[in-house]
This record gives C-alpha cells, structure tokens and sequence, in this order.
C-alpha cells in the first residue's frame, strides 16, 4: 500500500520501512544549509495539483486533496462521492476527515482553491530557486533503498523508487529534493522517518508529473 501522509508542496510521503544507509554529510552546514519553505494555505492539503492527480493501486491518503484550475474531472481512480453541498466531495481513498476540492465545485471553493495554488506556487518559486545543493544526481535518480540525510538535493532527471526511502534527521532538519522531470513511486512503496524527522520539514519541488503506485 502507497500510504500518503502529505504532500508538502508538490508530493510528500511518509510511512514505515528499512532501508540502507546513505554516507554521512560531508560537514554541518549540510544539515543546516535547507530551511523551511513557507506553504501559506498550500499547507492545509496532502495533495494540490493545477493539472489533476491519478490513482490506479491501492492507495491512502491522510488529508485533504485539492486542485485548480483544472475540474474535478481530473481527479481519477478516487470514485469521488459528490457532499450534498456541492463544496467538497470525499473518496474511500481519502482516509480520516480529509476532503477533496476542485475549481468545479459551488462557490467559495474556487475562490479558496485560488488562493491555495498561489501559495502552492509562491513556494514552488522558493524551493526551485535554492542554490548550491548538497547533493546532485544522486543515484542518478534511482533512490531505491536510500536514506537521505538533511539537506538540498538536485536531479536533472526523473526519480524514483519502488520499495522504501529513508529520511533520518531531528525533528528541526529540513530536506529539499528539487526534481526536474517526474516523481515515480511503485505501488507499495513505503517511506521512513528516523532519528526524530518530520513529515512537514521534506519537500519535494518537482518539475514533472508525480506518478504514485
């Protein structure tokens, strides 16, 4: 199971694994060179997409889903269960009180779906224009098994993995994973927390599609 804890920005997970252990930073300042990006209202959701989101495995996402200017349309493989208010609808792949939220629906979700995409595109801004990363092409895009440490990271390609991807920190570190083309996750795939890390510090500034189970 593909189990989404949340999306900061663009595609974030989180779950439980093990994985093999990336060589250490060559100094402190790569833990310490990544700080926090401002989400505003982006924030408030798992998943935010301008264009839609796909689902074909089996897959959980823990929060809301939202996205604009594109149609509710374009969120597919969720069986969405329209709310009597028109403002929202729900999906048996969306889990706990998450809801989903699309330019479509009756006003003032298009208004507030507005708002949220600026955010999301403020920080997307933010998290691309990072300088002097910490590590570039790193498994020349293959991070299956890996452990990342805090820090910037910069692919050129597309990324991916297929079984467990490791993020070991304390609770204030921060990763930045900057991702020119595509973000592509097996179905089953899992993603650890160690050493204290946090969900909401992991940012996944990608460029391309992301592309989960």
């Amino acid at each position: 199971m593909l189990n989404m804890k949340s999306i900061a920005l663009f595609f974030l997970l989180a779950s439980t694994a093990i994985s093999n252990r990336l060589g250490e930073p060559n100094d402190e300042k790569r833990r310490l060179g990544a700080s926090t990006v401002d989400l505003g209202t982006a924030g408030d959701y798992a998943i935010l997409t301008k264009t839609g989101v796909t689902t074909t495995g089996v897959t959980s996402i823990i929060g809301n889903v939202g996205t604009s200017p594109i149609a509710g349309t374009a969120i597919t493989g969720f069986g969405l269960i329209m709310d009597s208010t028109n403002l929202y609808s729900t999906s048996p792949v969306v889990v706990g009180d998450g809801k989903i939220y699309a330019a479509s629906y009756t006003s003032p979700t298009p208004s507030k779906m507005t708002t949220a995409i600026s955010d999301m595109e403020t920080a997307f801004t933010d998290a691309a224009g990072r300088v002097d990363p910490d590590y570039t092409e790193l498994g020349a895009g293959s991070i299956e098994g890996k452990t990342l440490e805090a820090g910037l990271y910069r692919w050129g390609s597309n990324v991916h993995f297929t079984n467990s991807l490791t993020f070991d920190g304390n609770s204030t570190d921060i990763w930045i994973l900057q991702i020119a083309q595509n973000l592509e996750v097996s179905n089953g795939a899992r993603v650890i927390l160690s050493g204290g890390a946090v969900w909401e510090n992991i940012y996944w500034q990608g460029s391309g599609a992301a592309v989960l189970g």
